[in-house]
Order: C-alpha cells, then sequence, then structure tokens
C-alpha cells in the first residue's frame, strides 16, 4: 500500500484534532472543506496576497516541471545554485513533505516566507506571546505550521542555516496608488487548481509600499516545540506520536472537545446515506454512543457557554444531564434573560421535552411601547479585502457593498422600500452606500432595527473612513451627524455617543426576551425566521397567500409544507453559490460574521476578481439582492408574531 505523505496541511489539521489524520485521506469519509478551500481563500483574499507578495521578490521564479522531471527533483536542481529565490519550492524528508510559500537560498542559508492573508499590527505583535510566555492560541497554528516546514527543512538541508518568517497584511500600512487589486484576476487551470493571472504589471509606485510585512518568527517556532500541553507533554512529543500513528494508519483515541462542533467530518442531510461520518464514529468509539444518542442535544448546542471544555472533562455532555448547580445561574440587572438564565432556560425546555416558546410579555411590551412609527429594518452585506480599491486605504478596512431596507407603518403594512448593491469591480462603494441609506432614513424619526451588531460596527468603520478620505466629501458634517444619529460609538472609541436614534438590535431582543426551542439555542435569523414561523399561526395565515411582492420578488408565498414540515424561506431561494449550500458555508469560517453573511461576502468577491459573464455576473446580483431582502422580511416577521403574541395577551 502506497502511504501518503504528511504535508503542511495535514500537519495544520493534526494540530487542530490528532484523530482528523485518520479520516483525511479516505474518501469514504465526508469532508466539507474539500472543495470549499477555494471559496474560502476567495472571501479571505489569500490568493491575491500571495501573488502580492511574490511582486516584491522579482527575481523569483516558480519551481515548474521539466520533461520527466518531478517537483521534488527540479527544487533540488535549483537550489544547486548559490543564490535563488524560489516559490513553491517541494522539499522532502521522510515522508514529510512541504511546498514553501517563498524560499530564498543564498550560500548555506535558506531564507522561509510562508504567506497568511492574516493581518498584524504593531499592537497586534505584542499580542503573540501572552504574559505568561506562551504563544497566544490565535497565533499556534500560524506558528505551528512555519515549525512545520522548517523542521522539514532542517532536515532534508542539514548543512544549511535556516532563518524562518510569517509575511502578513500589515493593517498600519497605506494604498500607495489606485486600482491595485484590480490587477489580480482569479482564474482556475485545466486541472481546476487556483491560480492568479496579474493583468498589469505592477508599477514601481505600487510596490513603493509594501502593504505585506515579513516577520521573523524563529524564537517563536523554538518555543512551540517546546510548549506542553495540558498534561504536560511537549509539541515536539505530540508531533512524533502523532506522524507514527499516520505512517502506520493507526487511529488516534478520539477525545470529545469543544472543537467537534465545527468537525468538517461530519455528513450533512444531503450526503447522509452515502458517506461515513468521522464525527459520529469517533463519538461513538470515546463515548459509546448509538445513532439515537445523536438526536440528543448536546454540551455542544448550548448557547455560548465557556465552560465547554471542563464539561467535557467531566463527561457532561447532554443537556438533560444538566443540573442548576452545573451552571452559575446569575440575574445581570438587566430587563429579560441574561446570558446565563438564557443557557439555562434552554436546558430546562430539554429536559422537560418542552418545545413551547418563552416569552417575556411584560418586558417586550414596554420595550415595544417606546418605539416609533414607521419602523424601519436594514441589513447590510459587507467584505474586507487585504488588497485595498484605493489610495490612501488600509488593508482589510470594511466595505458596504449592499442593504435593504423594510417599513412597517402603524396599521401594521409592510413594504420594501429601499435597497442598495455595488458590485462594480474595482469601485470602493461606501460613500455611495451611505449616502444612500441617509437618503432612506433621513425622511421621518421611525425607530431602526438591525439583526446584530455587525451595522452598528459597519457604520462606524465608514464614519472612521470619511474622515482619512484625500479629498472630504462637500457633504462630509451631514454624513457624519446622521451615522452618529443612528450608531453608539465602538467600545474603543476616545468620543463616546449614543445617537438620539440609535439603532435597536432585534438579535439582542431575541436573547433578552424570546426563545424558541427549535432554534436549538442559535440566534442566527437564519434559525429563528423558521422557528417563528413554525410557532406562529398569525405568520402561517398570511403568509400562506401568495401575497407579499417587493423590489426582488412578486406574488410569493413565502410558508410552503413539504412532508407536513414548514418549509425553511431561505431553502425557497437558491442558494448564491450554487457550488456549496450555505450550510457548509458556515463551516468554512471561524468568524461569526462570515459564517451568517459568507455567502454574499464570497459572491462579491467572486464579482470583484474572477472572470464572469454578463449573463453569470446578473444571475448572482440577483441572488444577493433576494438573499438580503429576504434577511429584512425576516426581521418583519419576527416583529408581526411578537405583536401577535402581545396582542393576544393583553386583556
Amino acid at each position: 500500500m502506497r502511504v501518503s505523505k504528511l504535508t503542511k496541511s495535514k500537519f495544520r489539521l493534526a494540530c487542530e484534532c490528532p484523530t482528523k489524520l485518520y479520516y483525511v485521506d479516505k474518501p469514504q469519509y465526508a469532508n466539507q472543506l474539500v472543495e470549499d478551500s477555494f471559496l474560502k481563500a476567495l472571501a479571505e483574499g489569500g490568493y491575491q496576497v500571495e501573488a502580492l507578495a511574490r511582486c516584491y521578490f522579482s527575481e523569483g521564479i516558480f519551481v515548474t516541471t521539466e520533461k520527466n522531471q518531478s517537483n521534488l527533483e527540479a527544487t533540488k536542481r535549483l537550489l544547486g545554485n548559490e543564490a535563488i529565490t524560489l516559490f513553491e519550492a517541494e522539499i522532502q524528508y521522510q515522508g514529510y513533505l512541504v511546498r514553501t510559500d517563498i524560499l530564498i537560498k543564498y550560500q548555506n542559508h535558506l531564507k522561509l516566507i510562508e504567506i497568511k492573508a492574516k493581518s498584524i499590527s504593531n499592537e497586534d505583535l505584542k499580542k503573540i506571546v501572552k504574559r505568561d510566555g506562551t504563544i497566544n492560541a490565535e497565533w499556534k497554528p500560524y506558528i505551528a505550521d512555519v515549525a512545520f516546514q522548517k523542521w522539514v527543512l532542517q532536515h532534508a538541508y542539514p548543512n544549511c542555516s535556516i532563518s524562518s518568517y510569517l509575511m502578513l497584511v500589515d493593517k498600519d500600512s497605506i494604498c500607495p496608488t489606485n486600482g491595485l487589486n484590480r490587477k489580480f484576476l482569479l482564474t482556475k487551470n485545466q486541472s481546476s487548481k487556483p491560480s492568479v493571472k496579474i493583468l498589469d504589471p505592477l508599477t514601481p509606485d505600487d510596490l513603493s509600499v509594501r502593504l505585506l510585512r515579513e516577520i521573523n518568527v524563529d524564537h517563536l517556532t523554538d518555543k512551540i516545540w517546546a510548549e506542553c500541553d495540558a498534561t504536560g507533554r511537549s509539541f515536539t512529543d505530540r508531533f512524533h506520536e502523532l506522524s507514527q500513528q499516520y505512517f502506520s494508519g493507526l487511529k488516534p483515541p478520539p477525545i470529545p472537545k469543544k472543537e467537534c462542533a465545527t468537525c468538517q467530518f461530519k455528513t450533512l442531510t444531503h450526503n447522509e446515506s452515502n458517506m461515513l461520518s468521522g464525527f459520529k464514529e469517533c463519538w461513538t468509539e470515546a463515548l459509546g454512543y448509538n445513532d439515537n444518542d445523536f438526536l440528543d442535544l448536546t454540551i455542544l448546542d448550548l448557547w455560548n457557554f465557556r465552560d465547554k471544555p471542563k464539561c467535557l472533562q467531566r463527561g457532561l455532555i447532554k443537556l438533560r444531564d444538566f443540573n442548576e448547580d452545573d451552571l452559575s445561574i446569575k440575574d445581570d440587572g438587566q430587563p429579560g434573560l441574561s446570558m446565563s438564565q438564557r443557557q439555562w432556560l434552554q436546558i430546562e425546555k430539554v429536559k422537560n421535552n418542552d418545545n413551547t416558546v418563552w416569552i417575556d410579555e411584560q418586558n417586550l411590551c414596554a420595550e415595544m411601547q417606546s418605539w416609533i412609527y414607521p419602523l424601519h429594518f436594514i441589513d447590510f452585506e459587507t467584505a474586507m479585502l487585504p488588497i485595498p480599491f484605493k489610495k490612501g486605504a488600509h488593508p482589510y478596512q470594511g466595505i458596504a457593498f449592499q442593504f435593504s431596507h423594510h417599513m412597517m407603518d402603524e396599521q401594521g403594512r409592510v413594504s420594501h422600500v429601499g435597497e442598495y448593491l455595488n458590485t462594480v469591480p474595482g469601485i470602493d462603494p461606501s460613500l455611495d452606500f451611505i449616502r444612500a441609506l441617509k437618503s432612506e432614513l433621513e425622511k421621518d424619526s421611525g425607530t431602526i432595527f438591525r439583526y446584530s451588531s455587525h451595522e452598528n460596527t459597519y457604520l462606524n468603520m465608514i464614519l472612521k473612513q470619511l474622515f482619512e478620505l484625500p479629498e472630504s466629501p462637500s457633504n462630509l458634517d451631514d454624513l457624519a451627524t446622521f451615522i452618529k444619529s443612528i450608531t453608539r460609538s465602538p467600545s474603543d472609541s476616545k468620543e463616546k455617543w449614543i445617537g438620539d436614534r440609535c439603532m435597536v438590535d432585534l438579535c439582542e431582543l431575541v436573547k433578552r426576551y424570546y426563545y424558541d426551542p427549535l432554534t436549538k439555542g442559535s440566534n442566527s435569523i437564519k434559525k429563528v425566521l423558521p422557528a417563528v414561523l413554525n410557532q406562529s399561526k398569525y405568520l402561517q395565515q398570511k403568509y400562506s397567500q401568495p401575497i407579499y411582492s417587493g423590489k426582488n420578488f412578486t406574488n410569493q408565498q413565502w410558508l410552503i409544507y413539504e412532508n407536513g414540515i414548514i418549509k425553511d424561506p431561505y431553502l425557497l431561494l437558491e442558494p448564491i453559490n450554487k457550488e456549496v449550500p450555505d450550510e457548509e458555508i458556515e463551516l468554512l469560517f471561524d468568524d461569526e460574521y462570515l459564517k451568517e453573511g459568507g455567502a454574499a461576502t464570497i459572491a462579491y468577491a467572486k464579482l470583484q476578481f474572477t472572470h464572469m459573464s454578463d449573463f453569470e455576473r446578473e444571475e448572482l446580483k440577483k441572488a444577493l439582492l433576494k438573499y438580503c431582502e429576504l434577511d429584512t422580511l425576516a426581521m418583519v416577521m419576527i416583529v408581526e408574531a411578537w405583536q401577535d403574541i402581545i396582542k393576544q395577551g393583553l386583556p
């Protein structure tokens, strides 16, 4: 049997969970990230960052195969030169194989550079190592990645000295030219491998300010090999053990942990029957679970609970096995549920097999009485691109490219009154976006709703950007006053404010005043909407008719039954990205916004950085408009359901 090589991507997997190494080479196990890594890198700008990094090394050459020569042999031959810079050099030592992003040889010294689309600032640098001297968990995967490559290099070239670097996106840098990010077009070759085509050669001005920063990590790679886990075993010992298990085809004993919640070796609904689930196999072996056990909600489902590792170590896993003293339940003195009270409510509902809705009618009613009509519901779609659109901008500067706006008047009439979408390649839409939003919302003083802190965060980013523009817009003061009137200041802002018309966070109201067991603890609007539809007779009666019309729908019926169950309205729409279901996108990202809005961010990146026909472009824009409209309609439906519940409860 041919033994697979232990590569850096597999090593990264093993650092997450050693048991994943057993599943990764076996096609019979579902792996949700196999096809989707391209989309993840597209959304995060990884390919463009790699291409830009290579532009800083004009003397660099790609290692390419000639005749019957392998990449390994080509690398070995090229490293025979006294001085050379190589891109994608392949190095092997025994069963270990790495492909380095950039490898620079000068005499007997090798300089290894690993490129990451991760941001770095002077402030971030201080946080890589914690006060106790250990490496911050956020940075460990990056340092471990370089440490592995350096280890392979050291063993393959024992007579060379080696230095190692991370090349990261410098948040403190300022883009020197306009249109830099439009020079990188993402394509796929005949074997569907992604590559970046540079449309126009980068000018000396483009390269005059480096947007990427090299950080020497030799001291950190040394540190990580010596670091010990909770059992006292060093990283070196664990590395040798997992290597031995991998090369022997042995399965490391599974250890359930909180990261199992996002395991990519789970089967999703559409492939349950023909693929094996590594996640289920692990928990069956570790906990003795059978198929029925997997129907029970576990600690992985408990909302925002920080003591999951402790509970898993204790073997306290199913929610129905919890008691009140297993949680530290505290009242935080605010109306509605505190975080710990909501967690206990979730557990209590499971223990009692109670699927009824909990609602704090008194506090919700008081909240509603403070609302001013007409009510406004807004949702943004946004992106953060590592290579900026324009001169003077910082990398990863937030871009708001889309909004949807619903209104509800005092009689309960609902209308989709406005939307904005700008996906023109190379254009930063934020200034147009904020002008359009202002014109939508300034006509009255009605209460404005958002869902989560995302809209507040991006409006504050845009406010900061307005004052950094090389040429101030003529209505700068008006725009700034408008933004401050509907937002609250960021927590790290020296200037503090809460706008007279500060947006109301509907998600916070859900957390405080409303819990539906059908959401299984999630407060995502994509989970709350189907649950509310299932429970509200008012919504069922209203939306079972083909009566809804907005800017992207005509006579739409939102309530559809499938096998006796109300179908999730989001599933009535075609996926934004047809090659990947939305449920898989949640597994791609760690960032909470990208879990929720990643489909739109991927679509925006496609429209910016890939070649598309006019037809494909229009289809993607239509899908974006429909999804965003449904997001604000979902907010409307939640409020409609609450109004009906309060109305029913009034004497």
